[in-house]
């Protein structure tokens, strides 16, 4: 193969790569539109609200307490629904690990294609410090949490300093 032939194979590579990429990034926007779809259709007359009238009034209100909690789920922040969960599902010393997050970034959106998570704690010292060991259990939490085809958990002490990462 002569040169000009290795280069125009690369960029025909390099542009079918970036039509694939761009593709896939496109389907995440289709998701949110249907999550948009199904609480508009809540909205609707005759939708889970109005049936607490007459005789159906206690499954009326069993339906707002869900919906109540699913608002509140949607408005606690990624680290408030990170330690939930680990409390809920965590061992004993997730649990005490996870306690010492202080945010998590990049949790809410994923494509299985290259998804990348950032959690913050309030461990100091850097990679040789206390929490090099609980970062590890929190990035395995995380994997619990969260699951991606291609996924990497990066977890930071309170400098910003790299802890340690993990797959999720």
């Amino acid at each position: 193969m002569g040169m000009k032939t290795k280069i125009a194979l690369g960029a025909v590579v390099g542009i079918v790569v970036i039509g694939a990429v761009s593709a896939n990034a496109g389907d995440s926007d289709t998701g949110s539109a249907d999550k948009g779809a199904s609480a508009s259709a809540d909205r609707q007359p005759g939708g889970a609200k109005d049936a607490g009238a007459g005789a159906g009034a206690d499954a009326g209100k069993g339906n707002e307490k869900a919906e109540k909690a699913e608002k509140a789920e949607k408005k606690a922040s990624q680290a408030e629904q990170f330690k939930a969960f680990v409390e809920e599902n965590g061992t004993a010393q997730e649990k005490e690990a996870v306690s010492h997050v202080t945010k998590v970034q990049g949790a809410d959106e994923q494509n299985d294609i290259l998804d990348t998570a950032d959690v913050y704690t309030d461990f100091t010292g850097g990679i040789m410090g206390e929490g090099t060991g609980p970062a590890k259990l929190i990035a395995s939490a995380f994997a619990d949490w969260k699951q991606s085809e291609n996924g990497l958990v990066t977890v930071y002490d309170a400098d910003g300093e790299l802890l340690g990462n993990g797959q999720f």
